[in-house]
């Protein structure tokens, strides 16, 4: 008799694995949501969120996620606000522009990504010791007026004690084209992010004296955004999109820059890994990336410190309407 209830029990739990399996193999796939991202730049100081998306984060959040590069934060935010992007990912300046402007669908930030300045001061002659005073009459390609990388270089200058008019910094030239003025023979200095001041470097065109960031100090550099539209519309999206991010930065905290460079090299793949790993220590170096997605009241308040200081804003933009928050 036990035998006989026995191979019953085998039958049916049997029956149910089975059942199971079918069940699972004909459940329909769990349904990825497209998200289109625009990049403000594609640099290693991003190595995070690269690692979120090729170690598959996004798309185990149910991201399907396509990014696009649009140089400039002017480009980026012009994107979300015609409704090209979904999402941008720039400095957080732009949505303050965006905001004093009277956009009705104004842009809010939702996360962010660094806490530093990302570039590096290329100087065009080996120099040993630099300082910031070498500055001191010279021509800097700086960036477009009134974006962070710009503003921040100014910031860093009248921190260590160097005065604005005691340098040149050329504003003229666009972001993404820096770097090929400065190979082509304009300014003393260039800021540049990474890989592509280290590239200079190894062309033997200019050499890495220095670090913004590190010069600098903490400031809230670079973030994502939305239109509040879209915000309010697709909260569980933007949540799923955070704990993607987290877990780029958690991945970048707790592994070497040789591992972080192998999981990052499909998004740079003119780069060697040998230079990725170098990079990726250099923004170790200086703190680069946060800790979390958090974005504080302190943050924002020292973000738009900075633009009165570059003369960018007259006065602070409320946290609460500028800042997203579940």
């Amino acid at each position: 008799m036990n035998k006989f209830f026995t191979w019953v029990l085998i039958v049916f739990v049997s029956f149910f694995l089975v059942s199971m399996v079918f069940i699972n193999l004909n459940k329909p796939p769990k349904k990825e949501e497209k998200v289109t991202v625009a990049e403000v730049a594609h640099t290693v100081f991003y190595a995070p969120f690269y690692v979120a998306i090729e170690k598959g984060y996004f798309k185990e959040e149910g991201i399907n996620l396509n990014l696009i590069l649009t140089p400039g934060a002017d480009k980026v935010t012009a994107a979300v606000l015609s409704g090209d992007a979904d999402i941008g990912f720039c400095g957080s300046e732009a949505t303050i522009y965006v905001y004093n402007n009277k956009e009705k669908d104004y842009l809010k930030t939702f996360a962010r990504l660094t806490n530093k300045d990302g570039s590096f001061i290329v100087s065009r002659k080996k120099i040993k010791d630099f300082s910031l005073v070498d500055l001191k009459g010279k021509n800097i390609i700086g960036g477009r007026k009134g974006g962070m990388p710009e503003m921040t270089l100014e910031y860093a200058l009248k921190k260590n004690g160097i005065k604005l008019n005691e340098v040149n910094i050329d504003t003229s030239i666009a972001f993404n084209a820096m770097g090929g003025a400065f190979s082509s023979g304009e300014g003393d200095f260039v800021t540049l992010f990474e890989p592509e001041a280290t590239k200079i470097e190894q062309e033997k065109i200019g050499y890495v004296v220095a670090s913004v960031g590190e010069l600098g100090g903490e400031v809230p550099y670079t973030a994502f955004n939305a239109r509040s539209s879209y915000l309010e519309k697709n909260k569980k999206t933007i949540k799923s999109f955070n704990k993607a991010i987290n877990r780029g930065l958690e991945y970048v905290e707790k592994h070497n820059d040789k591992t972080i460079a192998k999981a990052i090299k499909k998004q740079f793949n003119d780069t060697s890994l040998e230079v990725l790993e170098k990079v990726i220590k250099r923004y170790r170096d200086i703190n680069a990336w946060s800790k979390s997605t958090f974005f504080s009241k302190k943050d924002f308040d020292h973000l738009q410190d900075i633009m009165i200081e570059a003369k960018e804003l007259d006065k602070k933009v409320a946290y609460e309407k500028l800042i997203y928050q579940e």
